[in-house]
């Protein structure tokens, strides 16, 4: 059988007001449902997400996970489609709620890739079990398909080091208590730039979080 065309979908091109803000201001958002591989931890005592093997793992599984979907889509003998990996994004919390980088040893996180809708959770198994088969990882059994809806959120786009980031999340504060909102859910990052590649200065990671109107 003669393999059709391959259909391409353009996410980020359709996304680009949730995943490219400007870096000048604060804007706020309506977040849809969407869906995303998913995966659950917490930094161990004395470590960071750099030195955590358990966090290491968990985004080789990921990784891992999403580009064999791809893949699969790509090369299906029928009505073939190809997308790009969407960026990391990382949803951060403590036990208490909220997220203070002065207190990295409790951060819990959820990190994530989007996928498109069309994604169902029989491509998913089977992606989990071909990445099994290449390399066991303890992280793997811990991946679940799902989706998250935001709603209403605030966002940024952070340019520089992930230490610099309290500057520009004051800019978020700020925005917040002057437009009538308050904070509610996780802190969210979108990461747009590998820091193994690229250079603290220049590492680009969208800043959201979801906010409610204060009533009065």
């Amino acid at each position: 059988m003669e393999k059709g065309p391959v259909q391409k979908l353009d996410l980020r091109g359709q996304l680009k007001h949730l995943y490219a803000p400007s870096a000048k201001s604060v804007v706020l958002v309506d977040v849809p449902e969407m869906k995303f591989i998913r995966v659950h931890g917490g930094i161990e005592q004395g470590k960071t997400p750099a030195t955590s093997p358990a966090f290491q793992e968990a985004m080789g599984a990921l990784y891992g996970a999403a580009y064999t979907l791809k893949f699969m889509l790509k090369l299906q003998p029928v009505e073939p489609i190809d997308y790009p990996v969407m960026a990391l994004e990382g949803l951060w919390t403590t036990p208490g709620g909220g997220f203070d980088f002065a207190t990295s040893e409790e951060w819990q996180w959820t990190m994530m890739i989007m996928q498109p809708d069309f994604i169902t959770d029989e491509m998913f198994v089977e992606a989990v079990a071909k990445v099994r088969k290449k390399r066991e990882n303890p992280q793997l059994d811990k991946l679940t398909l799902g989706t998250f809806h935001e709603g209403l959120s605030i966002q940024i786009l952070h340019v520089g080091p992930y230490a610099d980031e309290p500057r520009t999340l004051e800019k978020m504060a700020v925005f917040v208590a002057e437009n009538g909102y308050s904070f509610r859910g996780d802190h969210h990052e979108i990461y747009l730039g590998d820091p193994l590649k690229t250079r603290p200065e220049n590492l680009k990671t969208v800043l959201r979080h979801p906010v409610v109107a204060e009533e009065g």
